[in-house]
């Protein structure tokens, strides 16, 4: 994949990402409150808060890549989106399903993001950035 496919793909990700939270998190705080256990409100806050944080730092990294980033910044990129989909996504679902079968999707998740500031340390170490 390009630099600047990998910048599109994570700009229209960040995009989405970022609309999602926002919707969600506005949903959970008004439509879901009454609804949904106190637990189930719990996962989407902390969801929707790793949501927001990952979101920011992917758009970070398309910028980068818009300016010439190293490779690294590509599969922080990837890490980062994997992340939410994984993490937010599986709090997400046992929220509103109650299914608690993908619970061990979140730490790997949480290992993706955790991936991705690693891979984005190391690009900036490579790129020369001290």
């Amino acid at each position: 994949m390009s630099i600047s496919a990998a910048a599109r793909l994570a700009f229209l990700f960040a995009a989405a990402s970022g609309f999602t939270a926002t919707a969600l998190g506005a949903f959970a705080a008004h439509a879901l409150k009454a609804r949904l256990p106190e637990a189930a409100l719990g996962w989407v806050e902390t969801g929707v808060r790793y949501q927001f944080f990952h979101t920011a730092a992917l758009l970070a990294a398309a910028m980068w890549l818009l300016y010439g980033a190293p490779s690294l910044v590509v599969w922080s990129s990837w890490a980062f989106m994997l992340g939410i989909v994984l993490f937010s996504g599986s709090l997400y679902l046992m929220a509103f399903t109650g299914f608690r079968g993908v619970a061990f999707l979140t730490p790997v998740g949480g290992i993706a993001f955790l991936i991705g500031w690693a891979l984005l340390f190391a690009a900036a170490w490579q790129a020369g950035v001290r």
